[in-house]
């Protein structure tokens, strides 16, 4: 349990070094293990990654950055691991295929198999490739006995215990082809619903907003599908969410508005819009960009049945008192590390390794 300690008090400390990085403010701290070493660096690798990937607005890196810095606490970090219920392990290579959608999108499960004990094997995604690396640069400075523990590939994946793969549909079944003979966690694409009741006040849309548009709305906990009780007023969504309206001036935003709506009008689809998100009855859970899609709904135990009926297709409900694991309104993109994608508890995972000879999960 020491190697355990002395990674949770590693990443405590890049927690610390996180936190002087906000949409709020940049501003360097005194006291920052290796900081003089790393905050420069680190402020030329947000602006590399800006310019590498148009999606990762600034506003969006430092809200990513802003929600690390306040997970990577020591009051959570023990309690994450104490709810794994971690023990002593016999180090294993762990590989990890990261997406690339949202900016550190594969953090939790480095952090996972870092924390548990093992080495860690990276594929990173080509759309998000700038930040980790310089981050387990800084890891390596705080605790050195990391070095050698963390390695980075664009090669084929080879050598390895176990691997954990996210990606589309499509990519799972060829990780699953790929690698079904190892211990493996494969994730496949979710999106993520709300559920509304009629009762919500303007607040609450607010709130909803940056479920939908938080990431422009690219990430698997993006709320991209309403539910809604006949005889909706959609007159009070789009009042709630009207504070976002600036997004029509992100160029690549309205790319795909503009293509998205030709799209709809051509198909003689009925749509309704604001200028800058459409909403479409439809069916489906994943929604193309700057629009959601909305489904009508009689009867609420019926929605409930579905719901848990497509579970393994939904990533988070979110609702006001609907379901007992409902997310609040404004809380999908704040998970807490003990908020496992795809409801897969990484941590048991990785510390039953040796007990697995080929599982698929």
């Amino acid at each position: 349990m020491e190697l355990i300690k002395s990674r949770l008090d590693a990443f405590n400390k890049l927690g610390i070094f996180l936190g002087q990085f906000s949409r709020k403010s940049i501003s360097k701290g005194t006291n920052i293990a290796f900081n003089e070493l790393f905050f420069d660096g680190f402020q030329h690798q947000l602006t590399l990654a800006q310019e590498h990937n148009s999606w990762f607005t600034k506003e969006n890196l430092l809200f990513a950055i802003e929600n690390w810095a306040a997970a990577l606490t020591k009051s959570n970090l023990e309690t994450w691991i104490s709810k794994g219920n971690l023990k002593k392990v016999f180090p294993k290579k762990i590989a990890i295929i990261m997406a690339g959608n949202i900016p550190l999108v594969g953090f939790h499960d480095f952090l996972a198999v870092l924390i548990s004990g093992h080495d860690v094997l990276v594929k990173q995604s080509s759309n998000d490739k700038q930040l980790l690396p310089f981050l387990s640069k800084y890891l390596e400075y705080v605790e050195p006995s990391l070095k050698g523990c963390i390695t980075f590939t664009e090669q084929k994946l080879t050598d390895f215990d176990a691997i954990i793969a996210t990606g589309s549909n499509n990519t799972a079944r060829y990780f699953e082809y790929y690698f079904g003979n190892k211990p493996n966690v494969i994730r496949k694409s979710r999106n993520s619903v709300a559920v509304i009741t009629g009762s919500e006040t303007e607040e609450d849309f607010q709130n909803l907003a940056d479920d939908i548009f938080t990431y422009f709305g690219l990430g698997c906990r993006s709320v991209s599908k309403l539910y809604v009780p006949k005889e909706f007023d959609f007159n009070h969504f789009f009042n709630g969410i009207y504070g976002k309206k600036d997004l029509i001036y992100n160029a690549k935003y309205a790319n795909n508005y503009d293509y998205n709506k030709a799209v709809y009008l051509m198909s003689e689809f009925d749509l309704l819009e604001n200028g800058f998100l459409m909403i479409k009855e439809d069916e489906s859970y994943a929604s193309p960009i700057a629009t959601v899609f909305y489904e009508y709904y009689d009867n609420p135990i019926d929605l409930k049945i579905k719901l848990y009926q497509d579970k393994d297709k939904i990533q988070c409900v979110v609702s006001k008192g609907f379901l007992p694991d409902e997310i609040p309104f404004g809380k999908t993109q704040i998970p807490q590390l003990w908020d496992y994608a795809d409801g897969i508890n990484t941590l048991t995972f990785l510390s039953k390794i040796d007990e697995y000879e080929s599982t698929q999960f």
